[in-house]
């Protein structure tokens, strides 16, 4: 019989194959799916979104609800150059809708000598501002918006400002650098800080968060875990460029809430005021005076029809000469109000800041020596007036 190798081979080879696309089929080689299922397949369908964090949960509750309320204010300011031909300056920042009226609140310094304001909303669309009225001391601003649908008006919640905690966390979102609705997180850093607004002023009781706050953020919202607004985004501690080191402060809301109802309702806030004007003491001042404090605020002129005047706290009635200084002396020394130390213009008038028309509060003050205590009714503050005080 004659054999046929090549045939045999080719017969053995294709029984083999077939031998094992049967084996592979009816998984009868162990492991075998195990090691083919192990490689990776990258074009298989995603696996379930893994769960979030209740942290995670958080910010983005928080982002949903109240970014509809957050809006990017951008402002025009025509300047001159040296031909007198005018030149468009554009500035951004952030800002809160307040009421189903159409008034946002922002930062003063945000709108400042603004010739043209524009409102966009997180949909990309935008629509003209007007500005309502405006509060340097605290750094805010009301601007209402002209024409806007009322379906586009989210207003946000505003929280207690006094009831917050170091430690406590926070949100904020704004528009940093023109990127619109941005999220940041953070915790509370400190309270009660005492600031210089941009104006030059002085504010006081404001928050500080390390939540990232920059350029844009200003006018924007600092939030609590509830969605409520705690504070307004106003300045940061910064680095040469300008950029966040993690202190940022806020404008507490209470503050916010009483400014801007005064704003929307009057155009303008309803301060008390007290009307002195005068000079701090310190050790050299009293003792060349022979006053019997070093700390206080010494009295130079009242304004006539002024608060201190219906109260009758008195100025000076002399000029002595102290080194290269002169100074009206012989009025009374004011050292506290409503408990609270006295020892310059500016903290009084940081004092009475919280205060309304109508209130009354307890003056200690010395007059030629003796302590003498006066009920002062605070008077309002007239458009134009005598004194910073």
């Amino acid at each position: 019989m004659q054999k046929h190798p090549v045939r045999t081979a080719i017969i053995t080879i294709l029984l083999t194959s077939a031998a094992t696309a049967a084996a592979l089929q009816w998984d009868l080689v162990p492991g075998w799916r195990n090691r083919d299922a192990s490689r990776p397949a990258f074009a298989a369908d995603p696996p379930d979104r893994p769960a979030l964090t209740g942290d995670e949960e958080i910010n983005v509750r928080v982002y949903s609800a109240v970014s509809p309320a957050v809006v990017n204010i951008t402002k025009t300011v025509v300047e001159y150059d040296f031909f007198f031909a005018p030149v468009a300056r554009e500035g951004s920042g952030s800002g809160c809708i307040l009421d189903l009226e159409g008034n946002i609140l922002t930062n003063y310094h945000v709108i400042e000598s603004a010739d043209r304001l524009e409102v966009t909303f997180p949909d990309r669309s935008q629509y003209h501002a007007e500005p309502v009225g405006v509060d340097r001391q605290n750094d805010l601003a009301v601007i209402r918006l002209v024409d806007a649908p009322s379906e586009k008006l989210h207003p946000i919640s505003f929280g207690d400002s006094e009831s917050l905690q170091v430690g406590q966390k926070v949100l904020a979102i704004g528009n940093p650098l023109g990127l619109q609705n941005t999220l940041t997180t953070g915790i509370i850093s400190s309270l009660g800080r005492r600031i210089e607004a941009e104006s030059g002023v002085l504010v006081d009781n404001v928050i500080q968060t390390d939540a990232a706050i920059n350029p844009g953020n200003s006018g924007g919202p600092l939030l609590n875990t509830a969605g409520e607004m705690i504070g307004i985004n106003t300045s940061i501690f910064t680095i040469r460029g300008g950029g966040s080191i993690g202190i940022g402060f806020a404008i507490p809301s209470n503050t916010v809430r009483r400014v801007a109802a005064d704003l929307i309702q009057y155009g303008r806030v309803m301060r008390p005021w007290f009307g002195v004007d005068g000079y701090a003491l310190n050790r050299e001042r009293a003792s060349y005076l022979d006053l019997p404090v070093e700390r206080g605020l010494l009295v130079a002129r009242v304004a006539s029809g002024s608060s201190a005047d219906s109260a009758d706290i008195r100025g000076a009635d002399k000029i002595v000469r102290l080194g290269n200084e002169r100074i009206l002396a012989g009025g009374d020394i004011i050292t506290e109000v409503d408990g609270r130390a006295v020892t310059s213009g500016e903290e009084l008038r940081l004092i009475l800041e919280p205060k309304r028309p109508g209130d009354v509060v307890n003056v200690t003050l010395y007059r030629s020596g003796a302590r003498i205590t006066k009920s002062v009714t605070l008077l309002e503050q007239p458009s134009r007036r005598s004194f910073r005080f």
